[in-house]
């Protein structure tokens, strides 16, 4: 299991929008195999750039309401977000490589 912490529909406002740090939210579903596959390598990102940016994860499943909210209908989904506004999305499982090129200025 991932290390990121999980938001739900009840907690999002106050850990992601209302959050003072950069915050990428990870949306997954536990019978997703990309998600599986991509979580490790956000948890890496997430203890390398700990100081820049929160991971945390959000299972579409049982948060309906913001997956609806925030459009997700294919995942892997990350959104950044920035000050309660997203600041960028990427879909899809990537290598860590590609992750950090499309975080890079979220991680500089």
């Amino acid at each position: 299991m991932s290390a990121a912490k999980a938001v739900t529909d009840a907690s999002f406002e106050a850990d992601v929008l209302n959050s003072e740090k950069t915050v990428l939210v990870d949306f997954w579903a536990e019978w997703c195999g990309p998600c599986r596959a991509v979580s490790p390598i956000l948890d890496q990102i997430a203890a390398e750039h700990a100081d820049k940016i929160e991971i945390v994860k959000l299972n579409v499943d049982e948060n309906p309401a913001t997956a609806a909210k925030y459009q997700i209908t294919s995942i892997p989904a990350m959104k950044v977000y920035q000050a309660g506004e997203v600041k960028k999305t990427v879909i899809g499982a990537k290598p860590k490589p590609a992750l950090e090129h499309d975080l890079a200025e979220f991680l500089a």
